[in-house]
């Protein structure tokens, strides 16, 4: 896509628009591996959803979304996740994410079209996850863990937080097992196609212009164990850190 910089200068960047409106069409950027200099193009022929009516909590995942142990926030340390996922692990000793797709994620994040999800422990980053919002789409880029369950946490949280803003797909890319294990699904290129371009439908001109899922509307909900506000309506904005009982109970009150 791109040639390496030449010294003195700068980097390649991804165009913005060109970026948004290859994912309107199904198509996303990869990279090579993390020091890659360039980027390619990817069309699934097979893709992954995850059903936002079918997401898989397993007894362990339900105990630890009501036990509090972890706190989760939205768009709290975006550049932070985006560059963890980006970070080479034990088990993934190498990732897609070069400089050139993480500095366009974070424009996209200062934009406001690209949104992550992070997991807390006692103060500490210790899981997330990233992606990009178009219409009533959420294509979910990449997550990272470094506590047992933290990555599921954080998938739980956006499941909501998606349910909850209207939105109708959750775009997975790849099926893997641990994905398969949370819900997901695989479905042909055509029916992806159709699922997206629904999403995605446009009340303007422009990938820019789809009519949106409301991401905040989480942020607005107020839990039923919470207290009432004396002449505040229901649909107060809750604290920055929304604990995993109302994670979990909004979950369950939109099945």
């Amino acid at each position: 896509m791109s040639l390496p910089p030449r010294d003195g200068e700068a980097p390649a960047r991804l165009d913005l628009s060109i970026l948004m409106n290859a994912y309107a069409t199904g198509i996303f950027p990869m990279a090579d591996a993390r020091d890659a200099p360039d980027i390619y193009w990817v069309e699934p022929r097979r893709r992954a959803i995850l059903p936002l009516d079918g997401f898989h909590a397993s007894r362990r995942l339900i105990r630890t979304l009501k036990s509090g142990r972890f706190e989760t926030t939205a768009d709290r340390a975006f550049a932070d996740v985006v560059r963890l996922c980006g970070t080479p692990a034990p088990g993934r000793e190498d990732t897609w994410i070069n400089p050139i797709i993480e500095d366009a994620v974070n424009r996209l994040h200062l934009a406001g079209y690209a949104h992550s999800i992070e997991t807390w422990d006692q103060g500490e980053l210790v899981g997330g996850l990233y992606g990009i919002r178009l219409g009533r789409a959420f294509f979910g880029e990449s997550m990272f863990s470094t506590r047992t369950d933290a990555s599921k946490v954080a998938l739980a949280h956006l499941v909501v937080r998606l349910r909850l803003g209207g939105f109708e797909l959750l775009d997975c890319q790849f099926q893997t097992p641990h994905l398969q294990s949370l819900g997901a699904i695989e479905i042909s290129q055509s029916a992806y196609k159709s699922r997206l371009s629904s999403a995605t439908s446009s009340t303007g001109s422009g990938a820019l212009s789809a009519a949106e899922g409301d991401f905040g509307a989480l942020d607005r909900l107020r839990g039923v164990d919470d207290p009432p506000l004396e002449g505040s309506p229901r649909a107060m904005v809750v604290p920055p850190s929304v604990s995993m009982w109302r994670i979990w109970h909004s979950l369950v009150q939109t099945s």
